[in-house]
Order: C-alpha cells, then structure tokens, then sequence
C-alpha cells in the first residue's frame, strides 16, 4: 500500500517535505553504481574485518528531544480515531482480496500465505542509569547520563503477504548478509529489481502493493500509523547514525515521504533524508496529503517491483 509517483516521469514536481514540489532527477541519476568493496561487502566475504570496525553491530541510544508538530492534541486524537476507523473498514474490505492473494501464494510455491518479520517501531524511552549495563546498545558520544531520557529501538511484528520463496535465507544466504563497507550503505539500494527470492506471484503482489494489506493490522493495534516512516529491517539499524536514530522517535508507517517521491527507487541515503525530514516537518495536513498522493499513485504502481 506503499506509493509510488502519480503517474509522471522522474524530473516532473511531486510533493515535498513542506507541502510544495520537489524534482526527483531522472532514474538513471538515481541508480547508483556498486564499487567492489560494496560488491564483496554485500556478498558476505570472509574478510569482513574493515566493516565490524565502522560498524560495531548495534544500533545507538540516543537522547530524547522534544519534536515539532503542526497540529494539537485535539487535531492528533480527531486523526487517530479516523485512523482506526479506516483500518478496520480497510482490513474488511481488502478480506476478499487478501484470501485470494494467501490462495495464491500457497499454490505457487511452499510455505505460508503470511510472512511475519520482526521490525523497529517507535522507541521507547528509558533513562540513561538504566542504560549502561546494556550491551546491546552503543551509547552517544560522551556515554549516558543517569537522569536523561533516551531513546531506544523497539520492535514489533509486522505482517505481509508472503512475496518471497519461504527458504530464501537457506537459498540465497548472500543477500541476508547486510555487510557494507564503510561509508558504502548510505549509496545501496534496498530492493533488487530483479531479485531472484521474489516468487511468480509474489512480483503481481508486490506490483499491485496486495501484500502491504495486512499491515492495516498493525495501523488498528497501534503498531504503525498509516503515515510515517516504513520500518527497515533491524540488521540495518547498525548503520545508522545518532541523528539517523531518530527516525525512530515516531511510529512507523504504512507509506510516508520516501514512498510518494520514489519508493524503491530511492537509496538508503535518500530515504533516510526523507524520514527524517518526515520527522521534523510532520502534521496532521501533511499526512493528509501524503495519503491523498499515496491513493493516486497506487493506481499507476511506479516504483513498485
């Protein structure tokens, strides 16, 4: 349910994080070649001594500040409660199609009809005395302070239709390898187009965003929101940043900024800026266009795949 661009070519206006047109560029500026240390990185050498130096493998803490909104309490509850309600009228209505689609994966290859992954939701904050025994954590720069709050990664189960061979991490174990040399994860792309765990209908699903339809689910219980930040997976976190970190402060969402100026076709780099910018500039009214972007480009599935 994710977006993709309404309809126009790369390089035509599309909303931006204000409200007004941004220009993507053409895909080819957007497609950033692979260096061979990123090829090796990605293949999951032997050799990856350079990356756990850069890269110690957890994700940081980092302190809570306060965040800027456009709306009140008031506008945030009204919009909550009509969140809900799509959901569930969402949930019913797509029931018919979600059956089909589970029909149709359990028929085209091995495996369930539903893949559930663990993902990073909105962070939980915890003060830093309760933070300096924990290893799987790195802290700021300058460590913890006892009596700050901090940010910490949480996470939720998220649940699609299954669009990938249920054995994909036995077939191809390369690809779940997320090693990057440094300063190389910023410049990757995190979809293949042509990646070879998709299945035959798992590329209709993908194409037409089916399989994102479950995800209402997590809209209903809280999860996510409709809008916000799509949730990575978490073995990527250990590439973010501290600023990076804070894409986290809020709740993950079904379609976002990144999903309506390029969806795949954007870099982690790209769309890291995006949540950010997301993260800073976020109000009721820019949900709304968000969402009323994200129901036109649906139709037209531009940078789905």
């Amino acid at each position: 349910m994710a977006a993709a661009p309404v309809g126009v070519g790369f390089g035509e206006p599309r909303l931006s994080q204000s409200g007004g047109p941004v220009s993507v560029g053409r895909l080819s500026d957007m497609l950033t070649p692979v260096s061979a240390d990123a090829a090796a990185a990605l293949a999951g050498g032997d050799d990856d001594s350079d990356v756990k130096r850069a890269y110690p493998g957890r994700p940081y803490a980092v302190p809570v500040r306060a965040l800027p909104s456009g709306s009140g309490p008031v506008a945030e509850t009204l919009y909550r409660a009509v969140e809900i309600v799509i959901a569930a009228i969402g949930l019913i209505l797509a029931l018919p199609i979600m059956a089909v689609g589970a029909a149709l994966v359990r028929c085209d290859s091995p495996g369930p009809a539903l893949f559930l992954h663990r993902r990073p939701g909105r962070s939980l904050q915890v003060r830093g005395r309760d933070l300096a025994h924990r290893a799987d954590l790195r802290a700021p720069p300058g460590g913890y302070d006892p009596e700050l709050l901090y940010h910490v990664p949480r996470y939720f189960t998220m649940a699609k239709l299954r669009t990938m061979y249920s054995d994909a991490r036995i077939r191809f174990p390369e690809l779940y390898s997320y090693r990057f040399a440094a300063g190389e994860f910023h410049k990757q792309m995190p979809t293949l187009r042509q990646d070879p765990r998709v299945t035959r209908i798992g590329r209709v699903l993908r194409k037409l965003s089916v399989d994102e339809f479950p995800n209402l689910w997590s809209v209903l219980i809280g999860d996510m929101r409709l809008v916000g930040p799509r949730p990575e997976a978490p073995e990527v976190l250990r590439y973010y940043s501290c600023d990076e970190m804070y894409k986290f402060a809020v709740k993950p969402g079904i379609t976002g900024l990144a999903q309506i100026n390029g969806r795949w076709l954007l870099t982690w780099g790209e769309t890291l800026a995006f949540d950010l910018e997301y993260v800073r500039t976020r109000s009721v009214m820019l949900d709304l266009k968000i969402l009323a972007i994200t129901l036109k480009q649906v139709l037209f599935r531009h940078g789905a795949f």
